[in-house]
């Protein structure tokens, strides 16, 4: 079952981390067809948010066709985002893990490998980087 987590510098609202970290799951393959997820009261508490926000997340899921909520019963995944490429993150996460690993060493802290890997990204992907 995933957990969920807030970070308050991410620059989104609570439910769009929370709709985001289902995506993340559902594409990386931790999430499956079937799996429900937590209830909204459990994500309210552990959270410390107010359960509009979770039911919110939640039903931006269900208008994407990635959940569906069964009165009574709880909300489930009805379909993944994995797909042919899953097979290549365990090599692909070992990397990035050696790379953090010596980003730490080189005495960078989350904000700067964070600022470091989306400028990365974005320069790679062609964006204007800030």
């Amino acid at each position: 079952m995933i957990e969920f987590h807030l970070n308050s510098r991410s620059g989104l609202s609570p439910y769009q981390q929370l709709v985001q970290q289902v995506r993340h799951a559902l594409r990386l393959g931790l999430l499956h067809e079937g799996d429900r997820l937590p209830t909204v009261k459990d994500v309210a508490k552990q959270m410390a948010v107010n359960p509009n926000t979770v039911l919110k997340a939640y039903r931006e899921l269900e208008h994407d066709g990635l959940v569906a909520a069964r009165p009574g019963v709880g909300t489930f995944v009805t379909r993944t985002l994995a797909d042919g490429t899953l097979a290549a993150h365990g090599p692909l996460r070992k990397d990035l893990q050696r790379w953090l690993t010596k980003a730490r060493l080189a005495g960078l802290d989350d904000e700067s490998i964070e600022a470091l890997f989306m400028s990365t990204f974005r320069n790679a992907a062609g964006e204007d980087v800030a």
